[in-house]
């Protein structure tokens, strides 16, 4: 690894408009998916950036990822807050580990001069975002949130043609993002994210991402928010009559819609969108052997009836923003795997997007006009539309480069966004409207 210090030609804190001749240096804290996806993606390009320590508490996740990455022994780590008891060992610290740890991780790393790239959300409670934020204002830290929606190739054609007036001024907007059935068992019935006292709301933990996007396209301040879900089916008196507590032994994991041996043995055989969560469950092992023992003993082969999960499997949130400007947002388990869908209405037209193809109705000349963004899959697993490389280039551009305006997901704008997250939660709660 390199030393640290003025003498290695460290990164200094807080000048982010000069170039520098060397890479940039990253240490990687939590190896999970997304870690080791930022990690592929920086990697390929050599020039700009290497890995130069990884944290993992994961014995095999982490000696596979500094194998690959020609991490030396003295930068691999079991416990991410190890990184916390010496000095600085990279400029960046990418962060993605669970959401719990944001908080502790993100102050306690811009304390000790690294820059931040940090996963949404940025905390699990308000005053953690804030906590983080006034970290980074403190130190100086170029952070910028991991919501990858904001650089797809989709989102900045589409906010190009509403500079552009291709639907006038925009009054109102309708988006829905369908998590798709079998995903959602996954994340948040059976996986990291099914209770908010281990993780966070459902709302926040997925969808900030929406609530960040929303916000950036109509681009004025939330001033109102209210917002309404609840769980319904996941529970223990919606399972069907002989379903028992593991798929493995349910007489029904044939024909149940989200049979956990169904979903994580075609990921096994067949790959596609599915194989990335049977990657999951098995840490990279993708073998008949380790997918049984995960279904046989791990939290993802429960019946998604009898699991101990608590977050809503659906939600809707309504904005009324400064101006007038209205939008409408859902978000459920019940739909396919598939991009998310967006109405835009104008008062020169109409746009129509599902995350790669922007469609623009024009109402004097009725003429209808697509624009296809050729990027498809919007998932994790298919790199988010190209959000994940358009974000890990911006971020690594801006400080390689000395091009701090490319961070497009900063500290104020992401603050902002996690605002109104926590203020619709309270809404739910509470069964009112939220002024903000």
């Amino acid at each position: 690894m390199n030393p640290t210090g003025a003498e290695s030609g460290a990164f200094v804190t807080g000048e982010l408009s000069t170039p520098m001749a060397r890479p940039l240096t990253l240490a990687i804290v939590g190896a999970g998916a997304r870690g080791a996806a930022y990690a592929d993606l920086a990697t390929q390009r050599p020039e700009v950036a290497r890995v130069v320590a990884v944290a993992e508490p994961r014995e095999q996740v982490r000696e596979a990822f500094a194998a690959e990455h020609h991490v030396a022994p003295e930068g691999r780590f079991a416990d991410w807050r190890d990184l916390l008891d010496r000095p600085r060992l990279a400029d960046v610290a990418v962060i993605a580990l669970l959401d719990a740890d944001h908080l502790a991780a993100a102050t306690g790393l811009a304390d000790l001069g690294y820059q931040l790239l940090l996963e949404k959300p940025m905390a699990t409670t308000e005053a953690g975002c804030e906590a983080i934020a006034e970290a980074a204002r403190r130190n100086g830290t170029a952070l910028a949130i991991c919501h990858v929606m904001r650089y797809t190739p989709y989102t900045v054609k589409l906010k190009q043609l509403l500079r552009e007036g291709a639907i006038g001024d925009i009054v109102a907007l309708q988006h829905l993002e369908p998590i798709g059935h079998y995903h959602f068992a996954h994340s948040f019935v059976r996986g990291n994210w099914r209770r908010e006292d281990e993780a966070a709301s459902l709302l926040l933990a997925k969808s900030c991402h929406d609530i960040d996007w929303i916000t950036d396209v109509v681009g004025r301040r939330v001033a109102k928010v209210s917002s309404f879900g609840s769980l319904t089916h996941f529970r223990p008196e919606a399972a069907p009559a002989g379903a028992t507590d593991r798929c493995v032994t349910c007489p029904l994991q044939d024909t149940c819609a989200y049979s956990a041996t169904t979903l994580y043995r075609d990921g096994l055989r067949n790959g596609g969108a599915k194989r990335y969560f049977t990657r999951v469950i098995t840490a990279g092992d993708l073998t008949e052997e380790a997918v049984t023992t995960a279904l046989t003993a791990g939290p993802y082969g429960r019946c998604v009836y009898h699991s101990d999960n608590d977050v809503t499997d659906h939600q809707v949130v309504n904005l009324e923003f400064d101006g007038g400007v209205t939008a409408s947002f859902t978000l459920t388990a019940f739909t396919p795997l598939e991009n998310r869908h967006t109405k835009i209405f104008g008062t020169r037209g109409q746009l129509t997007g599902d995350g790669r193809r922007i469609e623009i109705h024009d109402f004097r000349t009725e003429i209808r006009t697509v624009h296809d963004t050729a990027v498809d899959g919007s998932s994790a697993a298919e790199g988010h539309a190209g959000g994940d490389e358009a974000l890990i280039n911006a971020y690594l551009d801006a400080l390689h480069g000395g091009r701090p305006e490319l961070i497009v997901s900063g500290l104020d704008a992401s603050l902002a966004s996690h605002r109104v997250v926590f203020a619709a939660e309270r809404a739910r709660h509470a069964g009112t409207v939220v002024e903000i």
